[in-house]
């Protein structure tokens, strides 16, 4: 009974902050700034319709949706030969270079934002989705390398060389054979690749202005001459949290045993 009674507490703590968002949804700013209740004294979808008629808003779920999945695609692709060389073969320096890709996702994204503005300006890229997607690469590929490195080197070696002598070739290895045993790997390098890139907010604010928006840059502007939109701010905060949460139910179990194997 006490155990169950602490983890009721835990979870209680837990989605406290959520629900409390969800309330603040349904309610007009006047009834938030009027006063504390737990539930909404008169639902309305108001916050909600809002966000699904203003362009600014869904244009940055839009905008969001896009640089991520161009993102997480882009790691998982690099990653996938760059983990495979360091998980099956060792040359000069390897060893190092592995440690700087892992420096890269040390270092604070202020250091690298000067450079990218520049560049981006220059290139023509500024202010498009695959800006922020090529800038958050700088990040989830070295993770995506290191979490992958590791589920392959799980993987025996004379899986492949039983696979060379059986005439098969390394695209057709890899692809048919090896990629399907490390498909876990690949499910949880993608679920945390889409993770920080879609709470990234650095990048997306200053390599954007207007035409690619992404919403964690809309949600910093809702201040108005009337106040601040509590409502639309709340209700667009939990629609951020949709396509997380879809993601973890897709990979759930793939998230589960990487847990298992101690990777991640």
């Amino acid at each position: 009974m006490v155990r169950r009674a602490w983890l009721g507490l835990f979870l209680a703590l837990t989605f406290l902050p959520l629900y409390w968002m969800v309330n603040m949804s349904l309610r007009t700013n006047q009834e938030i700034v009027s006063g504390f209740r737990l539930v909404p004294l008169d639902p309305t979808l108001a916050n909600y319709r809002t966000i699904f008629t203003n362009p600014s808003w869904y244009g940055g779920y839009l905008n969001s949706l896009t640089y991520v999945a161009i993102n997480t695609v882009l790691s998982v692709a690099v990653a996938l030969p760059a983990a495979y060389a360091f998980s099956r073969y060792r040359f000069l320096g390897d060893k190092h270079l592995f440690f700087w890709l892992l420096t890269n996702r040390m270092s604070p994204a202020a250091v690298f934002l000067l450079p990218f503005l520049e560049l981006y300006s220059s290139v023509g890229l500024f202010d498009t989705p695959l800006a922020v997607a090529l800038a958050h690469t700088l990040f989830n590929v070295p993770l995506a390398v290191w979490i992958l490195e590791g589920f392959m080197s799980g993987v025996p070696r004379e899986i492949d060389e039983t696979a060379y002598l059986d005439g098969f070739s390394f695209p057709r290895f890899f692809m048919r054979i090896f990629l399907p045993l490390v498909r876990t790997g690949v499910g949880v390098t993608a679920f945390f690749c889409f993770m920080f890139s879609w709470a990234e907010l650095l990048f997306a604010r200053t390599l954007t202005v207007v035409d690619a928006k992404p919403i964690a840059a809309t949600m910093t502007r809702t201040v108005s001459a009337a106040g601040m939109d509590w409502g639309v701010l709340a209700a667009a905060g939990t629609l951020t949290l949709v396509p997380g949460g879809l993601v973890i139910w897709f990979v759930r179990n793939y998230i589960a045993k990487g847990f298992a194997l101690g990777r991640v």
